[in-house]
Formats: structure tokens, sequence, C-alpha cells
């Protein structure tokens, strides 16, 4: 279990790391500015994401698509109730809420096929480990 948290704050750190900054070189390069609850909702949402893709064992029984899916669904409701909360504090639009599910689905896609594939790659040399034992053993 101690083994899992620390796996799960290397990849929250990560994730955060490497959204801030893609987001000052973008703001950089476009003049856009941010403000302290750009920079907590990017926390939140890098949390929300890095929780749901650790989750995956829980659907190891169907298919890794559906899996996908369903995790990208979860992220979002998890995403919605945050913007619920977020909305008692500040005025959020509608036009702010597709913004942000946009904003957060192009990372997401991408972070979440690097995970997949260093998981699947994982698993694979795992099993070419086992056939080889097999092959000794046999």
């Amino acid at each position: 279990m101690k083994e899992y948290f620390k796996n799960l704050a290397l990849m929250i750190f990560m994730s955060y790391t490497v959204v801030s900054v893609s987001s000052a070189v973008i703001n950089i390069i476009f003049g856009g500015q941010t403000n302290n609850m750009n920079e907590l909702m990017m926390l939140a949402i890098c949390i929300i994401a890095s929780v749901v893709l650790s989750l995956h064992r829980l659907f190891d029984s169907i298919s890794p698509l559906a899996m996908m899916v369903i995790q990208y669904l979860l992220a979002c409701v998890l995403i919605a109730v945050m913007l619920l909360i977020v909305s008692h504090f500040d005025t959020i639009t509608i036009q702010g809420w597709l913004d942000l599910y946009r904003s957060f689905t192009i990372p997401y896609v991408i972070l979440a096929g690097v995970y997949y594939y260093s998981v699947f790659a994982d698993t694979k040399k795992k099993d070419s480990i086992i056939k080889d034992l097999q092959k000794r053993a046999g």
C-alpha cells in the first residue's frame, strides 16, 4: 500500500509539472495570463486524473477500451463535482465548463496513452519472463 501511494504521488507531481510548465509556455507564446485559481484547478485536475488512472486494476475483468472509457467518464464526473464546488465561490459560465472539459480531455488522452502504454509494456515484459521460466522448467 505504501508503494501505491508513493507511485500515485510521483504520478501527480509529474503530471502537474508537465501541465503547469506547458501552460506557462503557452501563456508566454500567446500572451495569456494565469492566476492562482487556475493553478489550483490544474493541480486538482492532475490529482483527479492520476487517482482515476491508478484505479485501472479495479477494471481488469473488462476490456482495455471499456476500462479507458469508464475511467475517462469517472474523471469527467469528478471534475463536474469539483466545478460545482468551485461555482459556489466563483461564477463559471457554460463556456467555462466547455473550455475546461476540452482543456482536460486533450492532455488526459495523451497522458493516459503514455500511462497505459507503460502498463501494457510492463505486462508484456512480465509475461515474456514467465513464459521463459516455464520453458526452462518444462
